[in-house]
């Protein structure tokens, strides 16, 4: 809440009215009585009456100072904003492919895939985000919404093995444009995330790339996994789970190659605090215009120290009359 006085220069009557009421007091006669019985004075209660003499006159400077706050005019007013936002319109592509077990990031590529991911849809409130998923086969499972807990949840349930094995990168992202095809963003962005290299699918990577030049949609990739050998976790049917080195296969030249076609960029992370930073980097390269325009609406309150001051005034009234009466 913000208050203020619409006319705060009316405070300055305050000063000639305490200098009228001190020359009214200073001016006046002391020391004469007009009656010389002392006695009659006792039983008038005088005593009383002088411990409270200035009472009403304390009233009455009081409700002065009241109504001249009140022509002031005290108000109070509320702080709103309208506020006109930009967003981005983000689909993320994600690799579930087996070798997304593999455990050079903690705890494993998909798992920690998906927790920065979730972290990243978190911090873009004002965007629509969307999730496709893509192995041997690519498929939607959140469209573009503005509802950001359903993203989340969706990827919370993802797991190897929910479609067939293989890695279609070609196809995971002519399905993200599929999705981003009617979107009115002014910019739309792609975000996938791959271990691997295009195998499977009827569209490659680089006719993808030119589909999303044609819409105007930037692709940022990302290839995931350690140089060299890494731990995948193999489950045998007749031994149980036992680990194999694999060699790490990033298709560097191809998501490079995609990347700069769209106006992106490729970057490597080779473990989860990689990972993060580079989500953050995408985070602070696809800005939101956020336009806000605030004003306040005050309503009056010159009726509070008005209606006090009368009261006083009343008060002041009665207790000269009765109470606070003085002799003449």
């Amino acid at each position: 809440m913000i208050y203020r006085l619409a006319d705060p220069a009316l405070l300055l009557l305050l000063v000639p009215a305490l200098a009228l009421r001190y020359l009214r007091s200073s001016g006046k006669t002391r020391g004469t009585l007009r009656y010389p019985d002392v006695a009659l004075l006792r039983r008038a209660g005088a005593a009383k009456t002088a411990r409270w003499s200035r009472v009403p006159a304390a009233l009455r400077l009081v409700a002065l100072a009241l109504a001249i706050l009140a022509l002031a005019r005290p108000q109070s007013g509320a702080g709103r904003q309208n506020v006109s936002v930009e967003g981005v319109d983000i689909v993320l592509a994600l690799d579930i492919s087996s070798s997304m077990l593999a455990e050079d990031l903690e705890p494993n590529r998909l798992e920690a895939a998906k927790a920065v991911a979730a972290s990243f849809v978190a911090r873009r409130r004002n965007d629509r985000i969307g999730l496709v998923v893509f192995a041997g086969q690519a498929f939607t499972q959140a469209p573009l919404t503005i509802d950001h807990g359903v993203v989340s949840a969706v990827m919370e349930e993802l797991g190897v093995g929910m479609v067939e094995d293989g890695t279609a990168i070609g196809l995971g992202l002519a399905t993200a444009l599929k999705r981003l095809e009617g979107s009115q963003a002014a910019s739309r962005v792609i975000v996938l995330l791959t271990d691997g290299r295009n195998n499977r699918g009827e569209i490659d990577p680089a006719t993808a790339a030119q589909m999303a030049q044609a819409l105007g949609v930037k692709i940022y990739t990302i290839g995931a996994g350690s140089r060299g050998v890494a731990r995948i976790p193999v489950d045998d049917p007749a031994f149980g789970r036992r680990y194999v080195s694999m060699e790490v296969d990033v298709d560097e030249p191809t998501l490079q190659g995609v990347a700069e076609a769209t106006g992106g960029r490729y970057f490597r992370a080779t473990d989860r605090e990689s990972l993060e930073r580079i989500y953050g980097e995408i985070d602070e390269l696809e800005t939101t215009e956020i336009d806000v325009e605030s004003f306040t609406r005050y309503g009056e309150l010159f009726h509070i120290p008005l209606s006090a001051a009368l009261a006083l005034i009343v008060l002041e009234v009665v207790l000269s009359s009765t109470v606070l009466r003085r002799l003449p």
